[in-house]
């Protein structure tokens, strides 16, 4: 009996197809029952071929060598992987296998994922495609009802294949003519640096702004303190000397009348839902989570758990053929602390979305993160899993309320000749705020106090206010998760075109990859953290200095998008990207070539390397200190000290962990100081049992295991980044 042969990009999907479709016999990287043979990826199982791949000569950096311009791409398989693909490939040659179904992630890359390996496998059987937006059983055999024709993907998987080429011609020729030039481990590509570029922007608006003092006046009242305004509704001026006269004024004046009130209703309808860079800006603003770790902890909840649906969308809203399965979502939801929000719901009458929601032509590859059909045990999910399903089901149910409304008032008081002003509100119906009513972060407490106008009130006091103007603020990456999103602003001098196409391609990377791309710049050493906000490091600085002006400029991912975006509509062909994608590079590799900018390590330490004998560089990681060897070839890296989530006893601060072996020692900014054989010792007294070494490093981390890097890019320039 002939076969279907599934491939999935995990095995956590693979198990729950294997469970759907009856496949419970066990193989040799796979699962097999009588229609169906269920097969995994790990991630990407196959990569381009590095340089040496093209011939052994490149082997060794040299600036003679490049460009090198791959004719054609060759395919390998990954080292580490090696095995999985042995497998996948041994099921794919099998006599009774007719055909496969690609159930990779329904996107550019996952499509990739999967054609990457039958391309490198030569298959030649038929294909056939599941795309799907959850896990969830329903979802599976829905999608398996449904299957599509392969075919109807081979110009999405262009788009993939024509977006990895041009990365890596770009990206390994200009990083290897800046890091063969400078003798320094320096990496370029056209998101990460664009990127980079912006954060190094901010900084010098910041550096270059001048504070400017300002000046207001307030008015205490009985019913509040109020605000002075000029005629223009300013309430604050830039000179000192008209503030001083006008208190001069007002100086014996004992009481105000008011002149006027306004109440305006308003209406506030729920948030949009979430896409995946709004919840990673909304964990980032909460809990100040990493752009990946909430993608990891967003990932178990959508294979592990199969609460929410895919992950890396990029879309608000839904689709209309949804319409029948949100009541089935709202029912899940009906557990724990959403089971009074849910039922409320149910009983004013049919399940509908506020207006706006469901709009398909809002909705590319996938709708908004929500919650499945199927309800979660929420006892089984972690802290991080627990919280991020908090906001999603939140966010969810809130569309279905009416919206929030409220009276807007304003209070006029005239005193001398000068008006002041008091704001407030008054909640009319809390609408879809109900949701929320336990979170204390949206709480209304702004109604004003009963007042009439012509009311006179007696002034206690008017006291003069001042300030200065603020620097804008250094990015954070919740803050730069949304100006990757929109970089217009950083894009002075571009067409009106290009900036709106970067806006309709979805800004600098796609929402698959800008967690990956943040933590890449950090592992460069090219940006760093204090506290949350960001910094460009002195290499950093000096790479932008070296990287040719169109690599810099967000203006390039616009262009490629736009052009990606065509191949994967069947407008463009592959052939002519990649072809100008060649020109750039070459002129690239000119302009790095003719570039007399020098590069200094101005982080070198008097430590040798153990390995090399060479100078170690003192770096800043995103968890801590480390010395790196300055020799690209060596490699040698060791960490020095690393922040913990360890709390201070005497200022609750996080504490650094330094040393080596027995010599661990807990050290605060403050002063404390506490080895690590004392801290267990202390830990097991507070939580009544012996802390073995697994429950200290447990305790150290408290971190999702992060995902491997799923991106061709990465694995081609996996060494330098390393480094």
């Amino acid at each position: 009996m002939s076969k279907s042969l599934v491939l999935a990009e995990k095995p956590s999907v693979a198990r729950d197809i294997a469970r759907v479709l009856g496949c419970h016999k066990k193989g040799n990287g796979f699962l097999e029952g009588d229609r169906y043979i269920v097969t995994w990826a790990l991630g990407h199982l196959v990569t381009h071929a590095d340089p040496e791949g093209y011939g052994q000569e490149f082997k060794e950096w040299k600036m003679e060598h490049l460009p090198i311009i791959p004719e054609p791409f060759k395919l390998t398989p990954i080292k580490q992987t090696t095995k999985q693909y042995n497998a996948v490939k041994a099921q794919l040659r099998r006599g009774d296998v007719k055909d496969v179904i690609i159930a990779t992630d329904a996107g550019r890359e996952g499509e990739l994922v999967a054609r990457w390996i039958l391309e490198l496998a030569k298959n030649r059987k038929p294909i056939k495609r599941l795309w799907i937006s959850s896990v969830t059983d329903k979802a599976i055999k829905d999608g398996f009802a449904n299957l599509k024709d392969g075919k109807a993907y081979d110009n999405l998987y262009e788009a993939a294949a024509a977006r990895a080429e041009a990365d890596w011609v770009v990206g390994i020729n200009a990083t290897r003519a800046l890091t063969v030039k400078h003798n320094a481990q320096l990496s370029t590509g056209r998101v990460q640096t664009p990127t980079l570029a912006m954060i190094a922007k901010r900084e010098q608006a910041i550096q270059k702004f001048q504070p400017k003092p300002y000046w207001g006046m307030q008015a205490l009242t009985e019913a509040g303190r109020f605000t002075w305004r000029d005629g223009g509704g300013q309430t604050q001026v830039f000179d000192e000397t008209v503030i001083d006269a006008k208190m001069n004024a007002l100086e014996g004046v004992t009481e105000g009348k008011i002149i006027d009130l306004k109440s305006t209703p308003k209406s506030q309808p729920a948030p949009h839902l979430f896409d995946l860079t709004e919840l990673q800006k909304e964990a980032h603003r909460r809990w100040s989570w990493s752009a990946k770790e909430t993608l990891s902890t967003l990932q178990n909840l959508y294979e592990r758990h199969k609460a929410v649906t895919y992950p890396r969308t990029d879309s608000k809203h839904l689709t209309a053929d949804m319409t029948s399965t949100l009541k089935d979502r709202v029912k899940a939801v009906e557990i724990g602390p959403y089971r009074k929000a849910v039922n409320s719901l149910l009983r004013k009458g049919p399940v509908k979305p506020q207006k706006g929601v469901i709009n398909d032509s809002k909705v590319s590859d996938h709708h908004a993160i929500i919650p499945t059909e199927e309800s979660p045990s929420l006892h089984s999910l972690s802290d991080k899993e627990q919280r991020l399903y908090d906001i999603i089901v939140k966010r969810f149910l809130a569309v279905f309320y009416p919206p929030f409304q409220y009276e807007q008032l304003s209070a006029e008081l005239q005193a001398g000749n000068e008006i002041f002003t008091l704001k407030g509100r008054t909640v009319t119906d809390e609408g879809w705020k109900a949701v929320y009513s336990s979170d204390e972060e949206e709480a209304d407490t702004d109604a004003l106090p009963a007042m009439k106008k012509g009311e006179t009130l007696q002034i206690r006091a008017v006291s003069r206010t001042e300030g200065k103007t603020k620097p804008p603020a250094r990015f954070n990456e919740g803050t730069l998760l949304a100006a990757m999103e929109n970089p217009a602003q950083f894009m002075a001098g571009e067409s009106k075109e290009l900036i709106k196409t970067i806006g309709e391609t979805g800004g600098l990377g796609t929402v698959a990859t800008r967690a990956d791309v943040i933590e890449r710049l950090f592992g460069m050493f090219v940006i760093e953290k204090k506290g949350n906000d960001i910094y460009t490091t002195s290499k950093g600085r000096q790479l932008l200095e070296l990287v040719p002006e169109d690599l810099k400029s967000p203006a390039l991912t616009a262009e490629w998008e736009s052009d990606l975006s065509k191949i994967a509509a069947g407008k463009l062909k592959k052939n002519q990207f990649i072809r100008t994608m060649i020109d750039f590079s070459k002129k690239t590799i000119v302009d790095i070539k003719a570039d007399e900018t020098k590069f200094k390590h101005d982080n070198v330490t008097g430590k040798k390397c153990p390995d090399c004998g060479k100078p170690m560089l003192e770096v800043n990681g995103k968890r801590g200190k480390m010395l790196v060897c300055q020799d690209r070839e060596c490699g040698h890296r060791q960490t020095v000290s690393t922040l913990t989530n360890a709390r201070c006893p005497t200022c609750k601060k996080k504490l650094e962990l330094r040393g080596h072996g027995d010599g661990k020692i807990f050290v605060c900014k403050c002063g404390y100081r506490e080895k690590l054989s004392s801290f267990e010792k202390r830990r097991a007294q507070t939580t009544g049992k012996k802390a073995d070494k697994r429950d200290v490093q447990k305790y150290l981390k408290k971190q999702e295991n992060e995902e491997p890097e799923n991106t061709a890019m990465a694995d081609a320039l996996k060494k330098l980044f390393d480094k």
